[in-house]
């Protein structure tokens, strides 16, 4: 490829990825002064008018299919040496095959995120179109506006038409992730198709492995001991050969993912009560005992409010609206199923007494440390009901890495954020962080960024 500085008013920062047909690179809108993504055919295609038209036929079913769960076409156009391009919304935060690196995910976490990309696939069924090519890379994450993550199926470069897909005969997919009525000559192919692909994603999540060829996959409790029988069905399901008994439509499995990912969210309840409910009372416990410290008009030398708990080991920076009430009296891990204690902890917010209520107009963090125990798997764990889980994304920072946990349209609106610290060389303490949000902007980082644990 020649060497490209500019398409048209985009200017190329980064290559992303190169793809048989084509490549893809970060760009800037200068007009619109948003990231995009670009892709070009590729030089060694561009004499091919079959396959310049396949390229363009992407672009026009990504835009047909109109649906916010499908990543969106901005703009087409075409290249001075006559290889067309398209643009289109960019995935900051990578897809699913890269949150893969770390191995397998945390069960429910790969529940609602297969259940998510088969939201995505029924969003293009309904619009007539099979994917044909679903697997971990070609589902994209995306940062909302509101902080919030979105779940996106991108790459159409083997998409078609439903009316088309029942006659074709031709081999097509990855390995893996394609049912056997995509691997040779057959009698054409449907939605289901998809819904085989979405159970190898699934899969993968869960297993960490690729599937077997259909008909040979081994059974994913092999592969993760422990696991709950009815995952295991579901996922079974979905990879049946025979797409007669599999999932009928990609929602229905997408149904059944989410049903069961709030089952195993839900099936750790100490003492009877659920993590949910067990957590808010640790957090409320944190803003009822003590004294209460009013810290509107604590000063503070950089921007934000300083804050730390009563033993002086946690101290976290918050921005200058949530810093009105702080508790730093401690909190008990047993809430989250460790071994109970005192251990240090604080909440800070704009108003502690509302903290539990997940409808209330809250902004505020809370933190607290543990020296025994996973933090991680416990945290992965939790549910909130009334709130959409948008998906996880990697934290890493100069002392601390893990996983961010989304969830938004909480009742009453707003959002929350919460994650589970784990110091770089591994070990202990390990920190839990909830952060609760409303409105624009997003604080997550930078509060993370902030926090300080001696």
């Amino acid at each position: 490829m020649h060497s490209l500085e500019r398409i048209g008013r985009y200017r190329l920062e980064r290559r992303l990825g190169t793809g048989a047909f084509g490549t893809v690179w970060l760009a800037h809108d200068d007009e619109l002064e948003a990231p995009v993504a670009v892709k070009v055919l590729a030089e060694n295609w561009s004499h091919r008018l079959d396959v310049r038209e396949r390229f363009l036929a992407e672009a026009r079913l990504l835009r047909r299919a109109g649906s916010s769960r499908v990543a969106q076409v901005y703009d087409i156009g075409e290249l001075p040496d006559g290889r067309p391009y398209f643009v289109m919304e960019y995935a900051d935060a990578g897809t699913l095959a890269d949150l893969l690196d770390a191995g397998p995910l945390p069960v429910p976490e790969a529940l609602r995120l297969t259940a998510l990309a088969a939201r995505s696939a029924h969003a293009l069924h309904e619009a007539g179109i099979v994917h044909r090519d679903v697997k971990p890379s070609n589902v994209l994450l995306r940062t909302a506006p509101d902080g919030t993550r979105r779940v996106l199926l991108a790459d159409l470069g083997l998409a078609k038409s439903l009316a088309q897909a029942s006659g074709l005969t031709l081999a097509a997919g990855s390995a893996g992730y394609r049912p056997p009525e995509q691997a040779g000559p057959g009698a054409g192919i449907d939605a289901r198709a998809d819904v085989y692909g979405l159970g190898a994603v699934g899969y993968r999540l869960v297993t960490g492995t690729v599937p077997a060829e259909p008909g040979a996959v081994v059974r994913p409790e092999r592969l993760r001991p422990g696991l709950d029988p009815g995952v295991a069905r579901a996922l079974m399901r979905a990879l049946e050969p025979d797409r007669e008994r599999r999932w009928p439509t990609a929602e229905a499995f997408a149904n059944e993912l989410e049903r069961l990912a709030s089952a195993q969210a839900a099936a750790v309840r100490p003492r009877g009560r659920s993590r949910t409910v067990a957590l808010a009372a640790a957090v409320a416990a944190v803003a009822v005992a003590g004294a209460a410290f009013a810290l509107v008009n604590r000063p503070s030398p950089a921007s934000g409010v300083g804050v730390e708990d009563a033993t002086g080991r946690i101290a976290v920076r918050v921005p200058d609206g949530w810093g009105r009430q702080l508790r730093d009296s401690g909190w008990d891990p047993a809430a989250l199923g460790l071994p109970a204690g005192h251990e240090p902890g604080l909440a800070v917010a704009d108003d502690l007494t509302r903290w539990q209520d997940l409808g209330a107009d809250v902004r505020g963090v809370f933190a607290g440390l543990s020296e025994h125990g996973d933090v991680t798997t416990r945290v992965d764990a939790l549910g909130h009901p009334g709130c959409h889980y948008d998906g996880a994304r990697a934290y890493t920072g100069g002392r601390w890495h893990g996983r961010i946990r989304a969830w938004s349209d909480c009742p009453g609106g707003g959002r929350l954020t919460e994650t589970a610290l784990v110091p770089a060389g591994g070990g202990q303490p390990q920190v839990y962080v909830q952060i609760r949000q409303r409105g624009g902007g997003d604080a997550t980082d930078r509060v993370l960024g902030s926090l300080r644990v001696t």
